[in-house]
């Protein structure tokens, strides 16, 4: 969420698990997200013209995990979470840097034990459907310990 002083942060699943997720900090936060992609559109439409929204604009891709955070979680998919020693509380998205430069890495993880593993790949396809809608190149691999991630990247 956003901190005193700084601008708005997407969730990529690394952030904290805030003990209230109802109500009006729900509210809240669904508003900040919602004024966020509102303004990522926007600033596509600018930028991109005629292009319009189907093209990443140059501040997504220098921002890259960043700009897939914000679209996921405006999509409504639920990213993981971490509690204050560093060990996951929910099972959703993680989104970070990709192992190259202009890529970021998607995955689905959660809480030990949880059962993220068995439903990876349905998730991830579901998270790469909702990118490639806004014009990212997504492709699926299977990783260490045959765990999936998506690996996203602008068109070329």
């Amino acid at each position: 969420m956003e901190a005193s002083g700084q601008g708005f942060e997407a969730a990529t699943g690394d952030g904290s698990d805030a003990p209230d997720v109802s109500g009006a900090s729900a509210a809240r936060r669904a508003a900040e997200v919602h004024t966020a992609y509102e303004g990522l559109l926007q600033i596509r439409r600018l930028v991109n013209g005629p292009a319009g929204t189907a093209v990443p604009a140059p501040w997504e891709v220098r921002r890259l995990p960043h700009a897939v955070a914000l679209v996921l979680e405006a999509a409504g998919i639920t990213p993981s979470a971490l509690d204050a020693r560093g060990l996951r509380t929910r099972t959703g998205y993680r989104v970070a840097a990709g192992a190259e430069p202009g890529r970021a890495e998607v995955t689905w993880t959660g809480p030990r034990g949880g059962g993220a593993a068995g439903e990876e790949q349905e998730r991830l396809k579901a998270c790469a459907a909702v990118l490639e809608r806004l014009g990212w190149v997504c492709l699926l691999y299977r990783g260490a310990r045959g765990r999936r991630f998506l690996e996203v990247e602008p068109p070329r």
